[in-house]
């Protein structure tokens, strides 16, 4: 019984929305912050914690994805060990 697990590509279209939605918010919150009616350093202060909250965003992102990779290749290794075992093994030869 072999189970490779299949690597799933994102499609275009799923890629194109997640692109069209991450710049549709982060328009969203610099035409709100730009439009609100507050001193220019609140405004800015905002503008420097949306950029902060985006790179984190981006950074945990990639760290989970890099701790999902690992497991998977442990995995993966650990598989390939027990097959060799299993095919080497043979119950009925002389010891």
């Amino acid at each position: 019984m072999n189970e490779t697990p299949v690597k799933q590509q994102n499609t275009g279209a799923y890629y194109g929305q997640a692109v069209a939605s991450f710049a549709i918010a982060l328009v969203a919150v610099a035409v709100g912050i730009y439009r609100l009616e507050a001193d220019g350093w609140v405004r800015a202060f905002l503008g420097i914690a949306v950029l902060y909250l985006t790179t984190s965003a981006f950074t945990l992102a990639k760290v989970i994805r890099d701790r999902q990779e690992v497991t998977q290749i442990v995995s993966r290794v650990d598989q390939a060990r027990m097959e060799k075992i299993m095919a080497e093994y043979d119950p009925f030869a002389p010891k």
